[in-house]
């Protein structure tokens, strides 16, 4: 299974990317708890508009203050981050 395209803060490619991380989380990472996947899927996510927004979700899983109960409520959040405040 392919791994998603690196995904750089474009709203015209957020659904494509958000659609490769839910095949290949459920695919491949269905037993990871949580925060392995939303770091699994911060590995793709590279590039000048996403850089800071990126610190902030890392600064956060360091301090054990993640907000997200699942990945798909992570990618939620990046959908409406980053897709024209579309969820």
């Amino acid at each position: 299974m392919a791994k998603p395209p690196v995904f750089s803060g474009e709203a015209e490619k957020v659904s494509e990317f958000i659609t490769a991380c839910k095949l290949y989380v459920k695919a491949r990472m269905m037993g990871a708890i949580v925060e392995k996947q939303v770091q699994w899927v911060l590995l793709f996510v590279q590039g000048e508009l996403v850089d800071i927004w990126k610190e902030n979700v890392l600064e956060d899983l360091e301090e054990g203050v993640l907000e997200y109960k699942s990945v798909g409520e992570f990618l939620a959040a990046i959908k409406k981050e980053f897709g024209g405040g579309k969820e």
